[in-house]
């Protein structure tokens, strides 16, 4: 490995460093909260990692703007069609209306329409595969994921303190040797 194949890989570095602080200070302190400390120091790089490894350079999110779907319809000349065919279900509802006596007028209507919508939307679906090709894409799922990971261990930082809270009001101290002495009770 070259030093540009390593500085390229700065972000594991980064998750690497924050991971071994967090598992230090869990280890050596002794302090309760410190302890705690430390393991909200380990989670960071763990969300770190995941975030890191879901982004792709040059990516954005999955989502498909308009003006990407209107020139993909316009390309293959499908504009027009996407208006008719809405024209063409409001006509034929309007036709339901006055024909309501004839379920023969009512359901080759019905027919019509919804073979027209199928039509053009498969003309679409085939444009904005099309022009989407070019469009490089981020996997938001590890984002998600983190979110998620966030608020639980907002939740879990929250109840640890809460217990180290409690335990300094039956101990009188957080230093984790000297509980263990007064449980022992020497």
């Amino acid at each position: 490995m070259n030093l540009e194949q390593v500085s390229g890989l700065y972000n594991y570095w980064i998750v690497i460093f924050l991971m071994m602080t967090g598992f230090y200070i869990v280890l050596a302190r002794k302090n309760l909260i410190k302890s705690v400390i430390g393991l909200n120091v380990f989670q960071t790089s763990v969300f770190l990692l995941y975030i890191t490894m879901g982004k792709v350079r040059g990516g954005t999110a999955p989502i498909i703007p308009p003006d990407v779907a209107a020139a993909a319809a316009a390309a293959h000349g499908d504009a027009g069609h996407a208006d008719a065919a809405t024209h063409g279900v409001e006509a034929a509802a309007q036709h339901t209306d006055h024909v309501a006596s004839s379920a023969e007028h009512v359901a080759s209507g019905a027919e019509h329409a919804a073979s027209g919508a199928e039509h053009v939307a498969g003309q679409l679906a085939a444009g904005t595969e099309h022009a989407v090709e070019s469009i490089v894409y981020s996997n938001p799922l590890p984002s998600v994921l983190m979110l998620t990971a966030i608020v639980v261990g907002i939740a879990t930082t929250a109840l640890a303190l809460a217990l180290v809270v409690r335990i300094r009001e039956d101990y009188g101290t957080i230093d984790e040797e000297q509980i263990l002495k007064l449980d022992r009770g020497e």
